[in-house]
C-alpha cells in the first residue's frame, strides 16, 4: 500500500520560494523504479502536471509555467521527492500533490498511482 504526503507549503510573496518534500512510504524496495512527480490544483482547477524526475533523476521534466524557475530532485535512500519553488507568482497558488508518473515521449506526462496524498497548500500573495 502506498502512502504518499507532501509538506513544505505555505504563504510566501510574489517572489519568494518554497522547498516542497513528499514522502513515499510502502515502497522500500520499488521506490527506486518509479519515476516521480508533482501535480498541483488550483481552486476550481483541475489538477495539472508541474514536474518530473525520471527514476534515476537522470531526466528531469517541467511545464511551461514552471520552467527555469522550478526545480524538482529525489533521494531514492530516503524515499523523498523535493520541488524547489523559486521566483513565486500568484498563478502557483494551489495545493500541490505528488505521484509517481508516466513518462512517455509522445504524450503527456500522467500520474500513475491511484491514491493521492492530502497536499500541501502553497499560496502567493502579490
Amino acid at each position: 500500500q502506498v502512502h504518499l504526503a507532501e509538506s513544505g507549503g505555505g504563504l510566501v510573496q510574489v517572489g519568494g520560494s518554497l522547498r516542497l518534500s513528499c514522502a513515499a512510504s510502502g515502497l522500500t524496495f520499488t521506490f527506486p523504479y518509479h519515476n516521480m512527480g508533482w501535480f498541483r490544483q488550483a481552486p476550481g482547477k483541475e489538477r495539472e502536471f508541474v514536474a518530473a524526475i525520471s527514476w534515476n533523476g537522470a531526466s528531469t521534466y517541467y511545464a511551461d509555467s514552471v520552467k527555469d524557475r522550478f526545480t524538482i530532485s529525489r533521494d531514492n535512500a530516503e524515499g523523498t521527492v523535493h520541488l524547489q519553488m523559486n521566483s513565486l507568482k500568484p498563478d502557483d497558488t494551489a495545493v500541490y500533490y505528488c505521484n509517481a508518473v508516466n513518462i512517455w515521449a509522445s504524450r503527456p506526462i500522467s500520474p500513475s498511482f491511484n491514491s493521492w496524498g492530502q497536499g500541501t497548500q502553497v499560496t502567493v500573495s502579490s
